[in-house]
């Protein structure tokens, strides 16, 4: 099975520097996958499941985790209104186009899936299906909420031990089989080391809040049913957590009944977003995408 991750860098149309990471060899037999991340994560997220996916017993793929832009190793913007669904757009189109990829399979968790449905409304050539993890055209304003809170005024972390036991305090009613180990690995993901040796930062841009301003339960965002129908006749999954707080079972009733032929998973034990670690939702996203090869 492959293993080695490599850094691809290049730059957005006005002129940022993009980086994703890149696992696997392109194939003429099987599609890639391009996997986006949520708000504030980064391509890391994507590491169990793209070892899965490039190593699929005979159906190995190319996979492309992106960062987008003030994320993780992309470059971080001076201006911070540019931290929006439609510049990432631009930024995902410039991605492929840099790597030749003309149609992959789309998988987006959260913001990630926002992207991508954007993505097959603008430029439905490009993708070929699409997973959405834990995201829809409608959300809780509830989870948003959270989300706003927890990015608004992040407390400063010294060492991966204490941020590790932060994310347990704020994330273990929602993850609760997660043990020591999965707490620090996705302390590993969400921190990095400062280079003057103070302590941990995150691996995001903190203006990114910024992108959530104005959103509150008086003035909650308005649903995009037009973006989701734009997906009709496009292989479609969606990985919902039981214990998520920003879509809710409704939410997820109403998407099957616009689209009954997609391709429902439910992960239990975990909330937003789920980390695509497990054996049952690999196994499922695997035959989803060797469905997507053959269609």
């Amino acid at each position: 099975m492959p293993d080695h991750f490599r850094d691809f860098f290049c730059q957005a149309p006005d002129g940022l520097k993009l980086h994703a990471k890149i696992l696997g060899e392109a194939k003429t037999s099987t599609l890639p996958v391009l996997c986006l991340p949520g708000l504030t994560r980064t391509a890391d997220d994507f590491d169990v499941i793209a070892r899965a996916l490039s190593g699929a017993p005979g159906a190995p793929r190319q996979v492309i985790a992106m960062d987008f832009r003030g994320r993780g190793l992309s470059a971080y913007d001076a201006k911070p209104e540019n931290y929006n669904v439609v510049t990432e757009c631009g930024d995902v189109i410039a991605l492929l186009g840099a790597l030749g990829i003309s149609r992959a399979i789309f998988l987006g968790t959260s913001r990630g899936g926002l992207v991508s449905m954007v993505m097959a409304a603008t430029k439905p050539d490009l993708m070929a299906a699409l997973i959405l993890n834990d995201i829809g055209p409608a959300l809780e304003i509830k989870g948003l909420m959270k989300i706003i809170g927890y990015i608004a005024n992040p407390p400063p972390r010294k060492t991966f031990d204490e941020a590790a036991r932060g994310l347990k305090e704020l994330f273990s009613p929602v993850f609760p089989k997660l043990d020591d180990a999965g707490w620090m690995a996705w302390a590993h993901r969400a921190f990095r080391e400062k280079k003057d040796g103070s302590g941990l930062e995150r691996t995001y841009d903190l203006k990114l809040n910024k992108t959530l301003e104005g959103i509150d339960p008086a003035n909650p965002p308005q649903p995009i049913w037009d973006l989701f129908d734009k997906l009709a006749g496009k292989p479609l999954m969606l990985i919902h957590a039981d214990l998520s707080d920003l879509v809710s079972p409704q939410g997820v009733k109403d998407m099957v009944a616009r689209r009954p032929d997609i391709d429902l998973v439910e992960v239990p034990n975990e909330g937003h977003a789920p980390l695509l670690a497990d054996k049952p939702t690999i196994d499922r996203i695997l035959a989803f995408c060797a469905r997507c090869d053959r269609a």
